[in-house]
């Protein structure tokens, strides 16, 4: 082969969600090319949501009842989620406190937590780039693996 086409040079990739994702969430590969809130210890985390979005089929044109009158929200969220990997640094929540150059696994809730003593290296997600460590259930920097 003489050449092959370069898909993505750097920068986040776009997915369309299978549920509601909000941005700083780990996300992960799910069934039909759609992603998800990344569960603990996910070995299929593909990155950092930068937005937030929701599925899709969720969509609804049906105006719901407020104060006895229709009320229909067109400001609806984005169903295309941008997510950042491979060595973008970005905030997101830790599940429990970190120090800096803590490796981070996938915790529930699309957090990070810092990784066992010999953790599966499929499940390494990045670093702690916090150089005052972050604190349980604090938002601090990550670079992405």
């Amino acid at each position: 082969m003489s050449a092959i086409p370069q898909v993505t040079k750097a920068g986040p990739k776009s997915f369309t969600p299978a549920e509601l994702i909000l941005g700083g969430q780990l996300v992960e590969a799910r069934a039909a090319g759609r992603i998800g809130v990344a569960a603990a210890g996910s070995t299929k985390v593909l990155g950092v949501a930068l937005t937030d979005a929701q599925n899709p089929d969720t969509f609804t044109g049906e105006p719901v009842i407020v104060n006895g009158r229709p009320v229909l929200n067109a400001a609806v969220l984005p169903s295309v989620v941008a997510v950042a990997y491979g060595g973008i640094e970005t905030p997101v929540v830790y599940a429990a406190a970190a120090v800096f150059g803590d490796r981070l696994v996938a915790a529930a809730g699309g957090k990070v937590t810092p990784a066992a003593a010999t953790p599966d290296a499929r499940t390494i997600v990045g670093i702690c780039t916090a150089p005052a460590g972050v604190a349980a259930n604090a938002t601090g920097l990550m670079r992405t693996a």
